[in-house]
């Protein structure tokens, strides 16, 4: 099994568990939860900001002194509707109650000195846009790029139709070159409707000293330290994935691939 590729603990509350300390980089974490109704999580991150995310569900969030109650409208990503997400700052103890059964993303970033305070997120603020055309063309939810303030951490929602590739042409932000391209560590939380099928990744460099390519299944997490990494998702399936991005500068300036590039102008 690839090393980028992290398996869902099914039977554990805590499904992935992504760290500075067990990846091959130094900014980004990424942890899935799943809680039955009724049931609580709590935890902080002394040195890291975070964004949760209600990818399904509803619940009663508390961070700090502040309590976003009863938030949550869909009950399945594959729903399409934007989500609820809360900004946390570091050392900032935080309570999830599962109001339902409950899917929460946390994305988070180290290094980071506590600039932003506690805020709930709200769908009318997730900016909804399609990007491609054809057998290219997702739906994008933007939870909290640039258009949000943070000190580095920036999340999106893709979803990608039936049949249909995404992160497609191969894109990639590994290398620390601004205004050209921004070095970005990215997490891929995948959930596959209906869930018992698959999609595939490949992550792979320029001199091919890097080049995995994945079968990824329902609620497994896929890791990109460098490199392209384009999704395939076969007939039949949807997918949606949650992306974390992190790097030193907070900036998304991606290099496609110069093989691949033409197709974004070809009819």
């Amino acid at each position: 099994m690839s090393h980028l590729l992290r398996k869902a603990r099914r039977e554990q509350q805590q499904r992935i568990h992504v760290t500075p300390e067990n990846a091959p980089w130094k900014y980004v974490g990424f942890q899935a939860l799943a809680l039955q109704a009724g049931e609580i999580w709590e935890g902080e991150f002394a040195e890291a900001e975070c964004c949760l995310v209600l990818v399904a569900g509803k619940a009663t969030v508390e961070a700090g002194a502040d309590t976003f109650a009863d938030i949550g409208e869909r009950m399945s990503p594959f729903e399409k509707l934007p989500p609820y997400a809360v900004y946390v700052p570091p050392a900032t103890r935080i309570r999830i109650s599962a109001q339902t059964d409950l899917e929460v993303g946390l994305g988070l970033s180290s290094q980071v000195t506590g600039q932003y305070p506690v805020r709930l997120i709200k769908p009318d603020q997730v900016a909804v846009m399609n990007r491609g055309e054809g057998s290219n063309l997702r739906r994008i939810h933007n939870i909290l790029m640039l258009d949000q303030p943070a000190e580095r951490l920036l999340l999106t929602e893709v979803f990608t139709p039936s049949g249909n590739w995404s992160s497609y042409p191969p894109h990639k932000h590994d290398s620390d070159r601004l205004p050209e391209e921004s070095y970005l560590e990215e997490t891929y939380y995948h959930r596959i409707n209906p869930a018992q099928g698959f999609v595939f990744q490949r992550v792979y460099n320029d001199d091919r000293s890097l080049d995995e390519t994945m079968s990824v299944y329902d609620g497994d997490c896929v890791i990109v330290p460098e490199g392209y990494h384009p999704v395939g998702v076969p007939h039949g399936y949807e997918s949606y994935y949650l992306n974390v991005m992190a790097g030193p500068v907070r900036d998304w300036k991606f290099h496609n691939d110069p093989d691949h590039e033409w197709i974004l102008s070809s009819s």
